[in-house]
């Protein structure tokens, strides 16, 4: 109850990223939103289609936002999911998936894993070229990503073209007060952080399961190519770097990037040059990752 009531509280904390975007708002062609039925809870998404596109069925890249998986929503990326759909010639899936502690660690997984399913069954209707699917998000959005990648291999499910990993969020066996956090506030009440994980990984064990942290996971070189943003100045910094290194070794194709000067979500907060740098690296990578499948 008392994890419930100090959640809802933060929800309430204005949201600076969708505030301050930084990619100017484009037109789509249509932006499409849905509810879709899971075990998990009704959830809402948004469908992003581009503007001017010659395919006949699009490759679609599902997106994962961040907020330390209690806050925020679909609508902070929706300047992004438009970007990406246009430049990417390729329908954006934005997810509004369910909330900790409410919905604690396995369920947005299973959300997304449904949300996949869904996606294949009604890929006719949508226009969508169902073997063309990608994954991606931010901060807490990128750890449901690789855990979605992990979790369909697990079951023996045909991996994504790609996964996008924007500071992501890896490790919650190691507590953020080891972390090298630059934020002298965060660095000096680490409970803050302990906190938001209780609320994701409440259970005894949860921590250290390799869904939940996924640099405890054995490496499959099946798994997706990654595409791994990193900033420079994160608390993540570590464990991005850790899983990249461990993807690779296994066999899977990787692309590092580190951005110099950067802190945490420097995609949604800045600064703008660096941020628009991230957006057009991920955009060309979900396009050349659909071209390469059709090549």
């Amino acid at each position: 109850m008392f994890t419930v009531m100090i959640a809802k509280l933060l929800r309430f904390l204005p949201n600076q990223a969708k505030k301050t975007h930084m990619i100017p708002l484009q037109q789509v062609k249509m932006k499409k939103d849905v509810v879709v039925e899971t075990s998990v809870h009704p959830t809402n998404i948004s469908l992003y289609y581009p503007l001017e596109a010659k395919q006949k069925k699009f490759p679609v890249y599902i997106n994962f936002h961040g907020g330390a998986f209690i806050m925020n929503e679909k609508e902070m990326d929706d300047p992004y999911c438009r970007y990406l759909a246009n430049q990417a010639e390729c329908v954006v899936l934005n997810v509004d998936y369910a909330k900790a502690p409410e919905f604690p660690f396995p369920k947005p997984i299973e959300q997304g894993y449904e949300i996949i399913q869904w996606l294949k069954r009604r890929a006719e209707d949508l226009n969508i070229d169902a073997g063309k699917f990608m994954v991606g998000g931010q901060s807490s959005g990128a750890n449901i990503a690789a855990a979605l990648c992990l979790y369909l291999e697990e079951k023996g499910e045909h991996q994504p073209l790609l996964q996008v990993l924007s500071c992501p969020m890896l490790d919650f066996a190691t507590p953020h007060a080891d972390k090298p956090e630059p934020d002298k506030w965060r660095a000096r009440y680490p409970q803050v952080a302990h906190f938001l994980n209780m609320c994701y990984v409440p259970d005894k064990g949860q921590a250290e399961h390799p869904h939940a942290s996924p640099v405890r996971a054995e490496m499959s070189g099946r798994l997706a190519s990654a595409l791994i943003l990193i900033a420079e100045y994160d608390a993540f910094r570590p464990e991005a770097e850790y899983y990249s290194e461990k993807l690779k070794a296994s066999g899977v194709n990787v692309h590092e990037e580190i951005f110099k000067g950067c802190t945490h979500a420097f995609t949604h907060l800045g600064p703008k040059e660096r941020a628009e740098e991230a957006w057009k690296l991920v955009a060309e990578k979900i396009r050349a990752a659909a071209t390469s499948y059709e090549n």
